[in-house]
């Protein structure tokens, strides 16, 4: 009985057409196995050459001028300012859809403190780009949210929470302490515990060097005095039990003839070494609340730390010349507490060093 071409035979007609219709169904099967495979290995082929030619691009280094384009921050000013410079540009750079740089200045001062991720703009490059500088207040604006531009420098000493806080977390992340930094900063307040098994950590930080000049005599403005101190002190001593007040300061021997210690509570730390900050730094960003007077020092290890932080408000005049480039409602959270500060020496005549 004769019988007609089989299904397989039938199937590889269609695929491949002059093939032998009177194949049997084992050389159907044999040279079906074979077509496909050739078809997937050509397919693997490809898409590896596809995805090789892609992820090469991506994967360089260093920063090429394409794309994203390259916006990077001036590197100007101490810890504080770096922070609040590195802590914008990473901002302001997402939320306009562009590659963040740092200078190699940046990377030299945080890169020692902090986890930073930001990638290094190579020094050579500088000079080889047209930048479009773009000079920034001390605040968000909305027009912030719209800088045309491939390649932007912004340019000031932004430190405001306005520009980040929307991104709190990945900018809290940015500024990880290294482990060993950590460690230290944790092992010396484990040491001021004592016989105390439950304790407060209050970050005390006093800006004084160049400020207890330059406020009176260029801003219209003071600096803390021991008044404000004993009153923020107070303030945390009245809620916590067993408060532990950590004083940093650049000027430690202030402190030690104006802060009281009478109550054992007191701890005089760090270094003070305005050219070094991170240790000093570290210790106010592992205490649990915040004592600040002004400066950008100490409102980063408030903004650090997240638990209550207490600030020197209304330190100038109403007719300062720093409130046009300093809104106080962009710089303290709304929740930090204010304690006015005391203006009677700008009132009274010449202002003593206090």
């Amino acid at each position: 009985m004769h019988h007609g071409p089989s299904s397989c035979s039938r199937y590889i007609a269609s695929v491949l057409p002059g093939c032998c219709m009177q194949a049997s169904d084992f050389q159907c099967t044999l040279l079906l196995f074979c077509y496909f495979f050739g078809l997937f290995s050509l397919s693997t082929f490809l898409h590896l050459n596809y995805k090789n030619s892609t992820t090469c691009t991506s994967s360089r280094s260093s920063p090429e001028p394409i794309g994203a384009g390259i916006w990077t921050v001036n590197s100007i000013g101490r810890l504080g300012n770096q922070m609040g410079e590195y802590a914008t540009l990473y901002a302001l750079a997402k939320l306009n859809g562009h590659q963040a740089y740092i200078l190699p200045g940046m990377h030299r001062y945080l890169s020692p403190i902090f986890q930073i991720t930001l990638p290094v703009l190579p020094e050579e490059m500088m000079g080889k780009i047209r930048w479009k500088n773009i000079n920034l207040h001390d605040w968000m604006s909305q027009d912030y949210c719209h800088i045309k531009g491939t390649y932007v420098m912004l340019t000031g000493y932004p430190c405001s929470y306005t520009f980040y806080h929307h991104i709190r977390h990945e900018i809290l992340k940015e500024f990880t302490f290294h482990d060993h930094i950590k460690e230290e900063a944790n092992q010396y307040l484990l040491g001021l515990r004592q016989e105390h098994q439950e304790v407060t950590y209050v970050g005390v930080h006093v800006r004084r060097g160049d400020y207890v000049r330059v406020m009176p005599n260029t801003w219209k403005g003071v600096v803390a005095d021991r008044g404000y101190l004993e009153k923020a002190m107070n303030y945390f001593r009245k809620k916590y039990q067993n408060p532990i007040f950590v004083v940093t300061s650049n000027g430690m021997d202030w402190c030690k003839e104006n802060i009281n210690v009478s109550r054992g509570d007191v701890h005089f730390a760090g270094n003070g070494q305005e050219s070094s900050p991170g240790k000093d730094f570290a210790l106010l960003a592992h205490c649990n609340h915040t004592i600040m007077t002004i400066g950008t020092f100490g409102i980063w290890a408030g903004y650090l730390v997240g638990g209550e932080t207490v600030y020197l408000a209304n330190y100038t005049l109403p007719d300062s010349p720093f409130l046009k480039v300093f809104k106080p409602s962009a710089a303290f959270l709304p929740e930090w507490i204010g304690i006015p500060a005391d203006l009677s020496p700008l009132l009274i005549g010449p202002t003593k060093h206090v």
